[in-house]
């Protein structure tokens, strides 16, 4: 046990030291605020308060964990042998930033609230966050700073062991198409064999046929390679499905299709699911149909679903959190960019969401994911191989500090045609060093 001594424990400081010390170090701590107490005991310490009292260790505090406005605090880099850091604390503190705040900074997603140019789907752009304008979207900071603290508490008190960091990996798989051409229903293939003929498209028209007649295999339906790649380590995985109603951005098959409930119960037999809350669901007018699309999976699994990650990643903090909550759900994986592999929020270990609007800690885990197979490809266009390396490396960061590596990847992009020709390679290569390191740590 850690005493931290502060002169008001609030919500914000509360939250923060228990996630780095509880959450990420594996170390509980207690609060006083009395001066008396804190100074007799013989127990380890640490004062965050802005008067020191004689050799504990000592960290000067930012304003901003106490602060009640939502208002852009000026962030200056700090230099600290060599490294960039945050929150300017003093000189006679045991480092020379406060890491209290600025991991408080990013992980409520403090940055998110305040006015920003959005993208075309209304998102967060990852060009606009600290860590992108500093070159540290690439780095878990918050993990970093934590080992780093925990390295000037052993210093003073030899005697804490703080536990080994453990490597998690956590693939999930997105299924916003089931099938490219199958299943989708007399109406929408005939209708879609009409445009091809009318643009003269025949191959497409001949591809569509011989699907539906049952001579060809569906592009999309890759899920046998799927299996394959993830066999001993089903219980490690999450699927999240599509099922609201068919829109400009929600073009899935029918939640109500005999094939579609069947390739659900099939993969929920084997694997974790979670919902994939619709494009139209993160819009504030239709807040009701997330709890509508959550039922139908239920429905179609016979259980309880707590798990969620936002279609096309429209997360809007906090409200889609909140209505995330009132539906029941326990945790949301939309935590990342769309645009850039990396940490959105500066960790890679789940944490619960703090709603900086109502100043408390809430019931929903936030689970980040660093890295998704359209970033790689679409966005930052890597070809399979520069791919392998991007993940390789963001894998091993990961692995330094101990925490949970977690991806998105869609069955729709390892058909291996047109520009996804190679990342079936890029899939493999990566669950098969995940899971070695996995097993490995046994």
């Amino acid at each position: 046990m850690i005493l931290i001594y502060t002169e008001k424990l609030n919500p914000r400081i509360e939250y923060i030291f228990r996630l780095i010390f509880n959450i990420i170090l594996g170390k509980q701590v207690a609060f006083t605020t009395k001066t008396n107490k804190f100074i007799t005991t013989t127990q380890p310490k640490l004062n965050y308060s802005y008067e020191k009292f004689g050799d504990e260790i000592y960290i000067k505090p930012h304003r901003l964990l106490y602060c009640k406005a939502l208002i852009q605090p000026d962030i200056q880099p700090v230099w600290h042998e060599g490294e960039k850091y945050f929150f300017e604390s003093s000189s006679d503190s045991v480092l020379p930033f406060d890491p209290f705040a600025a991991a408080f900074y990013l992980v409520t997603r403090y940055e998110e609230y305040l006015n920003f140019e959005k993208d075309k789907y209304k998102r967060y752009p990852a060009k606009e966050s600290l860590l992108q304008k500093h070159n540290l979207l690439k780095k878990p900071v918050v993990n970093i700073w934590a080992r780093l603290l925990a390295t000037k508490i052993n210093e003073r008190y030899p005697e804490i062991e703080f536990p080994k960091p453990e490597f998690k990996f956590l693939p999930t798989v997105d299924i916003d198409n089931a099938w490219a051409y199958a299943h989708k229903g007399f109406l929408r293939t005939t209708g879609a064999m009409a445009r091809s003929f009318l643009k003269g498209d025949f191959s497409e028209l001949r591809k569509r046929l011989s699907i539906w007649v049952g001579k060809e295999k569906d592009p999309y339906d890759t899920y046998e390679y799927i299996d394959q790649v993830f066999k001993g380590h089903e219980e490690n995985v999450i699927f999240f499905f599509l099922l609201g109603n068919y829109k400009r951005y929600d073009k899935n098959i029918s939640w109500e299709n005999k094939n579609y409930k069947d390739l659900i119960r099939s993969i929920a037999s084997r694997y974790q699911v979670g919902i994939h809350p619709s494009y139209s669901s993160s819009k504030k007018k239709n807040k009701l149909l997330v709890a509508t699309e959550v039922r139908r999976l239920q429905q179609i699994v016979g259980k309880e679903i707590g798990k969620s990650r936002q279609h096309f990643l429209r997360l809007r903090i906090p409200r889609a959190y909140r209505n995330l909550i009132r539906n029941g759900i326990k945790e949301d994986f939309s935590m990342g960019y769309p645009s850039h592999t990396g940490f959105r929020a500066g960790i890679c270990t789940p944490y619960p969401f703090y709603d900086l609007k109502k100043e408390s800690a809430t019931s929903l885990t936030v689970v980040p994911f660093q890295v998704m197979d359209v970033s790689l490809n679409v966005y930052m266009k890597l070809s399979p191989e520069e791919a392998i390396k991007e993940i390789e490396s963001l894998m091993q960061e990961v692995k330094n500090v101990g925490g949970t590596f977690s991806y998105i990847w869609h069955n729709e992009t390892l058909n291996e045609q047109g520009g996804w020709k190679g990342y079936r390679d890029v899939f493999r290569i990566m669950n098969e060093k995940g899971f070695n390191w996995i097993d490995a740590g046994k």
